[in-house]
């Protein structure tokens, strides 16, 4: 049986429309599904623990995914330029919110960060310029730089008091009208 998906292995299938991935699969590789534009639908089995580097990057047509708990890492890039992505589920497993995982999803509106996320890296999602609400959990102590770049709908945003490392570039070409509720931004200098 099938234990993973590997490197590429439908790369550019454009007319791939769904997928539901059998209970055996624990990794999808990097670049498994990389510009699959047909996609508008996948099933993450539980089984599934990792999904690497870019592997949705540029399917532009997916629409929604949940994530099991069963998965501990999201890659860089993972869903890059999915701009018509407009739900995800994140996994309660995920420590570290990697370099541009959700850069691009233009029509992403509202998203949690689940309860353990510790960190946000570089340009987590950037160009999300849809993207209205967001929830920071308190776990949260690290927020890279252009994290929120060119979020241009966000308008509030609650900083936990636990976040210990906020780049000053973190929100570069915000709205002017970004919100900030936070007893701790002096020492950031925003």
């Amino acid at each position: 049986s099938v234990t993973s998906i590997d490197c590429g292995t439908f790369f550019r299938c454009e007319g791939l429309k769904s997928i539901t991935i059998p209970n055996s699969v624990t990794s999808i590789g990097i670049d498994a599904f990389e510009e699959c534009t047909g996609l508008t639908s996948i099933t993450v089995p539980s089984s599934v623990t990792e999904i690497g580097d870019n592997a949705f990057e540029e399917c532009s047509n997916l629409q929604a995914i949940n994530l099991p708990d069963s998965i501990t890492r999201i890659g860089e890039c993972a869903f890059w330029g999915c701009s018509n992505l407009q739900a995800i589920t994140i996994s309660n497993s995920i420590k570290k919110i990697e370099a541009f995982t959700f850069a691009g999803c233009s029509s992403l509106k509202n998203i949690d960060i689940p309860d353990g996320v510790e960190e946000i890296k570089p340009y987590a999602f950037l160009k999300c310029s849809g993207l209205i609400y967001i929830n920071l959990p308190v776990s949260v102590t690290t927020i890279e730089s252009g994290v929120f770049r060119e979020c241009f709908s966000l308008d509030s945003l609650t900083i936990p008091n636990n976040v210990t490392h906020l780049s000053s570039s973190a929100f570069d070409k915000c709205s002017e009208h970004l919100v900030f509720n936070s007893n701790n931004l002096k020492r950031f200098n925003i």
